[in-house]
């Protein structure tokens, strides 16, 4: 371990906790280890050096991965409340409301285009009609829901 503690001085100097420095220098030489048939003596301190900067990059992108799922398994967790749900389905109600009180033939391509996510062109190509229309249609079904939801906030 010649290059031992200038290694981990440069992985502290990263993530500013030396615990994790040395244990990532560990693995450092242990990837060396594996490698040393590939590896030629006059270039080995630049590949440890490449090999911790690695480490460190790969122990970052997993922390970040470790937050995000545990922020969202807890934002799960938190919206499955009994007071969550029963808002989430007076919402729906709602919304199933609002939805029918669109001209069918508005409703029609409003959830073609959001649910379906088709665009207008074949929109109306599918219901036989101009692009136009189906313009039309779909400008009246948002002012629809939009003056619908403009009363319930």
């Amino acid at each position: 371990m010649e290059y031992g503690e200038s290694i981990r001085n440069f992985i502290y100097s990263k993530c500013g906790d030396m615990a994790l420095a040395e244990d990532i220098t560990q693995d450092t030489y242990v990837t060396l280890w594996q490698k040393c048939a590939d590896t030629d003596p006059l270039t080995v301190k630049s590949f440890l050096y490449k090999i911790a900067g690695n480490k460190v990059i790969d122990h970052f992108r997993h922390q970040k991965v470790a937050m995000n799922y545990r922020t969202n398994k807890k934002s799960l967790v938190d919206h499955l409340t009994p007071q969550f749900q029963l808002e989430e389905q007076e919402y729906k109600a709602y919304l199933d409301g609002v939805l029918s009180s669109i001209p069918e033939a508005s409703r029609t391509v409003f959830m073609m285009s959001r649910i379906e996510k088709l665009k207008y062109a074949e929109i109306a190509d599918r219901l036989q009609v101009s692009v136009k229309a189906v313009e039309k249609r779909m400008h009246k079904a948002l002012i629809i829901i939009k003056n619908q939801l403009g009363r319930k906030l």
